[in-house]
């Protein structure tokens, strides 16, 4: 990942809201990061990181902070998910999936398995770029209790923020360098979470062809 002229503008001005509000700007920026990304949420986590080694605010304030944002902007997309009829929304996306190759029966397809696997796509997905903002949609949509959706929400976002933040703290002003690793710690997730599935999916048809056999 190399910043381009654009985000290290907006890197600059991150820089300005944090030292001039401290760890509550980390919480505005991540939540705005989670509707609209204008920064990549590597890079405000390793500006809060930085921060932390700094002594401006201590690791375990920055990492909440950036977890209570994480929740607040995915409340907001929950809510869309949750406000619009279901048959709309899935109009919508279908609209936006055509440019992408997909149907309208695709994208309700994508409904009824996020109502079977729902708990597994909130959970990890926090930990894929763009996935951890959409994901709130469906979730909102299928009526998936708010108290299940916060703790997921906010445990998947504590492992990612984690990392960065540990990362930021770590490299200290070096922290910039670590943006370049986003792409690659991204990839590594999804291969994981992709076994994972293959996993289930494995282990799934074992115990149907075992129960098929008694």
């Amino acid at each position: 990942m190399v910043p381009t002229p654009s985000i290290v503008a907006m890197i600059n001005w991150a820089a300005d809201v944090i030292d001039a509000i401290g760890f509550v700007g980390v919480a505005v920026l991540v939540a705005l990061e989670n509707v609209f990304p204008p920064i990549p949420s590597e890079l405000i986590l390793l500006l809060t990181g930085f921060n932390v080694s700094e002594g401006r605010f201590d690791f375990v304030s920055g990492v909440l902070a950036a977890t209570v944002g994480s929740v607040v902007g995915a409340y907001f997309l929950y809510a869309i998910g949750r406000l619009v009829h279901e048959e709309r929304l899935e109009k919508l996306l279908a609209g936006v999936g055509k440019y992408l190759g997909l149907k309208k029966s695709d994208v309700h397809k994508g409904f009824e398995w996020f109502e079977r696997h729902g708990t597994f796509v909130v959970l990890f997905g926090r930990l894929i770029p763009v996935v951890r903002s959409v994901v709130s949609i469906p979730a909102g949509a299928e009526k998936m209790p708010v108290l299940r959706f916060t703790l997921l929400t906010a445990a998947g976002s504590l492992v990612w923020n984690v990392v960065w933040v540990a990362i930021g703290w770590g490299l200290g002003d070096q922290w910039e360098k670590a943006g370049k690793w986003g792409d690659y710690l991204q990839y590594g997730v999804i291969a994981a979470i992709l076994l994972g599935l293959g996993i289930i999916v494995v282990r799934a048809r074992r115990r149907r062809a075992v129960d098929s056999r008694g």
